[in-house]
């Protein structure tokens, strides 16, 4: 073999050279040219939130209750006595109206009338014997008195008499008769003062017979009075169920009539939130004392009826008037009577009925005024904390306490202060200390301020 072939794979070896040397100068070309790192200033995450500034306002603490419309007062006539119809007001029927003191039927009063004057004549026979017996006693005293005169003398001829006998002027036998004279004189005054002694008893007895006479005629007289039926009241008849030429028994029931100058609606409110609308000095009182009066002033309420139905509604202003006498156990509610007066005034046809009774009515019980209250939206309190941004623009949790709360709103007592910032949108996830840009919602704050003062709708 010759020299060259043995150095060929020397010069093999030789050709990587080039491209090695070629990827040295291109890497030292990169090093030198390369650009320097780009450094990210890293910014702080912002959450955007709504806010509005905590209020203090004038609280008017509101319920609201359902209840059924009820006549405060009903009227069921009930015949007192006996006897046919003879006359029927021409509006006695059901849904009609009349005013008080209308006659509204009338019984036949002849019955009535015939033992009126019955008992007038007896009465006047009564009152004739009273006067016979008065002249009856005048005559049995001046006859005793003349008697007594003639027994007087009778005595003093007896006395003389006996005096002529011891000169034997007269005789024996005329004396005895003079004698028999006397005591039959004497009878006469004795029977005359026994008719005299009787004569207080029988005028007692006519005394009681003439008050039994004027006792039934008085009761005679009544039931006279009763055959003529008025209305007590301004009512509307309810059911009525009678015909001209009725006979009607004591006792039964005629008609029923509602009063229509006060209806009543009976509505139930929850315990705890009655209590919302108490008002108390503090001091204990005793329910016993003045009790209806003491009640009025405990619930000062202004009271607010309302009958909705589909887009048309209409109110009246009512009354707290009283408490039933019993809690609902089972759905823990008391029920509050409110007195709605005079419910049929300013009626207008197609527009404002009056309260009649069955009408399904809203019952809106409003407190007195409570000034400087802090109310918050109820959506924004979570399990007793609130959210707040603070002056450096940042997420702050603080708790706080609820005395209640009301439609939408919650009354704080403790742990705010007036004009912070209340974040009332969700901050989930709500990290304690996080930059939030605040974004204030006035609508949102005049809606909880309308509220919480009363000008807005019970929620």
């Amino acid at each position: 073999m010759s020299d060259s072939k043995r150095r060929w794979p020397f010069g093999q070896k030789l050709l990587f050279v080039p491209p090695v040397l070629v990827g040295i100068v291109v890497l030292v070309f990169m090093v030198r040219n390369r650009s320097q790192p780009v450094q990210v200033e890293v910014s702080e995450v912002t959450r955007t939130l709504r806010v509005i500034k905590v209020p203090q306002v004038s609280l008017v603490p509101r319920i609201v209750g359902y209840g059924t419309a009820q006549p405060a007062d009903i009227w069921t006539a009930v015949a007192e006595v006996k006897g046919r119809i003879i006359k029927i007001h021409p509006e006695l029927k059901a849904g009609a109206i009349i005013r008080a003191g209308e006659e509204v039927l009338r019984i036949d009063p002849a019955e009535y009338e015939l033992q009126i004057a019955q008992l007038q004549a007896e009465i006047a026979e009564v009152e004739s014997q009273q006067a016979q017996l008065t002249a009856q006693e005048k005559n049995y005293r001046a006859s005793i008195e003349i008697e007594q005169t003639s027994l007087d003398l009778a005595n003093r001829d007896l006395a003389r008499l006996r005096s002529l006998t011891a000169s034997n002027s007269v005789t024996q036998s005329e004396v005895e008769r003079k004698e028999r004279e006397v005591l039959t004189q004497r009878q006469s005054v004795q029977s005359l003062d026994n008719s005299l002694n009787v004569l207080p008893a029988q005028r007692q007895a006519l005394v009681a017979l003439h008050d039994a006479k004027k006792a039934g005629l008085s009761r005679a007289q009544l039931d006279l009075s009763y055959t003529i039926i008025n209305a007590p009241f301004d009512c509307r008849f309810s059911k009525v169920s009678l015909e001209k030429g009725q006979f009607l028994p004591a006792g039964q029931t005629l008609f029923e009539a509602h009063g229509t100058d006060v209806t009543e609606v009976e509505a139930q409110f929850p315990i705890d939130q009655a209590r919302t609308l108490l008002t108390s000095d503090g001091q204990p009182i005793d329910p016993m004392v003045d009790a209806m009066k003491t009640m009025r002033k405990v619930f000062n309420v202004d009271a607010i009826v309302r009958m909705k139905t589909g887009d048309f509604s209409v109110e009246w202003q009512g009354r707290f008037d009283r408490i039933r006498e019993q809690l609902d156990i089972q759905t823990r509610t008391i029920s509050i009577v409110i007195a709605v007066d005079k419910p049929y005034e300013n009626v207008i046809p197609g527009e404002r009925p009056p309260l009649a009774p069955g009408m399904f009515c809203e019952v809106e019980l409003r407190g007195q005024p409570r000034t400087g209250q802090m109310v918050i939206p109820r959506t924004a309190l979570h399990e007793g904390y609130v959210y707040l941004v603070n002056k450096e623009n940042r997420l702050e949790r603080r708790q706080v306490e609820v005395n209640f709360s009301q439609g939408g709103f919650s009354h704080v007592t403790t742990g705010l202060v007036p004009g912070e910032r209340l974040v009332i949108s969700d901050p989930t996830p709500a990290i304690e200390g996080m930059k939030v840009e605040a974004v204030e919602d006035p609508e949102a704050e005049q809606s909880l301020i309308s509220e919480a003062t009363g000008e807005g709708s019970v929620r």
